[in-house]
């Protein structure tokens, strides 16, 4: 993680002060910068907790054994074989979906991936199926680690905002985006102390961050 990023939300929200002294610095680094990777990898972890979602995770990745996932080997899957690691019948289709929309060149490579626009790769992405702007936005911190994103939809965003400000209830998408605004362009590294502040507050249920 940038330090300059931790140190620019200090000065401008102070409120994250207390938070950033207790958490520490967090480090971000991509696992794999393959978009296709990151796009099945943030599918798998859609609408669930993040310790289900590794485990089921793990599973997927074992089924290509000493391999790199590709579009190719996953389409020579079984759905049973893809079903049997835990994913639902959905999740099997929208993979499929993604490895289908990667053979075509719709789901760009790293290195074109690398030269789009945030805004293009939302729009080419989310034409595919199973593929929302949650899962774009997982894709761009976690894969791409583009340094200005707010996942705003995301309950524990919404969440940590809410125990930042000492709100009452949850602040809506519109309102976050409002609010976070003023933190670009350091918007991934805020959304990162987010997730952690959310998850101090109990109980919570969220979809969740991909570490």
């Amino acid at each position: 993680m940038n330090k300059n990023a931790v140190d620019f939300l200090r000065t401008r929200e102070p409120k994250f002060a207390e938070h950033i002294d207790r958490i520490g610095l967090i480090e971000l680094s991509a696992k794999s910068p393959d978009p296709f990777v990151g796009l099945i990898k943030s599918i798998t972890y859609q609408q669930l907790a993040g310790a289900a979602a590794g485990a089921i995770w793990r599973r997927v990745r074992a089924l290509f054994a000493d391999q790199n996932p590709t579009a190719e080997l996953l389409l020579l899957l079984s759905d049973e074989q893809l079903r049997a690691a835990g994913l639902s019948r959905g999740k099997t289709l929208a993979m499929r979906e993604i490895a289908a929309k990667t053979m075509l060149g719709i789901v760009p490579d790293t290195d074109g991936i690398s030269r789009m626009s945030e805004d293009d790769i939302r729009e080419q992405l989310t034409q595919i199926r199973g593929v929302g702007p949650w899962t774009v936005e997982m894709l761009l911190i976690f894969t791409l680690c583009r340094p200005d994103v707010m996942p705003a939809t995301d309950y524990a965003i919404r969440k940590g905002i809410q125990v930042l400000y000492r709100k009452r209830s949850l602040p809506t998408p519109k309102q976050i985006e409002k609010l976070t605004s003023r933190w670009t362009p350091h918007r991934t590294t805020a959304a990162l102390y987010l997730w952690r502040i959310a998850e101090g507050a109990k109980p919570i249920r969220r979809k969740a961050a991909i570490s």
